[in-house]
């Protein structure tokens, strides 16, 4: 049986107030950890293609404000 398997198993055991309580966790890791992921690939410039284009677009007249 894999981790994520015997963590499946444990998480159906949860009462609801249990499983709120890990979802909020568990939600705010995740945003967390997006977070370090977007700021790790910031400074490995693997987004710098993806802004010179949307700034080139944006300068060349084809965005909109939100």
């Amino acid at each position: 049986m894999t981790k994520v398997e015997k963590l499946e198993r444990e998480i159906q055991k949860l009462s609801h107030e249990e499983l709120a309580n890990f979802y909020e966790w568990f939600r705010k890791f995740d945003s967390e950890e997006w977070d370090r992921q977007i700021e790790k690939d910031v400074r490995a410039g693997k987004l710098d293609k993806l802004a010179e284009k949307s700034i080139a677009n944006h300068r060349a007249g084809r965005s909109k404000k939100l």
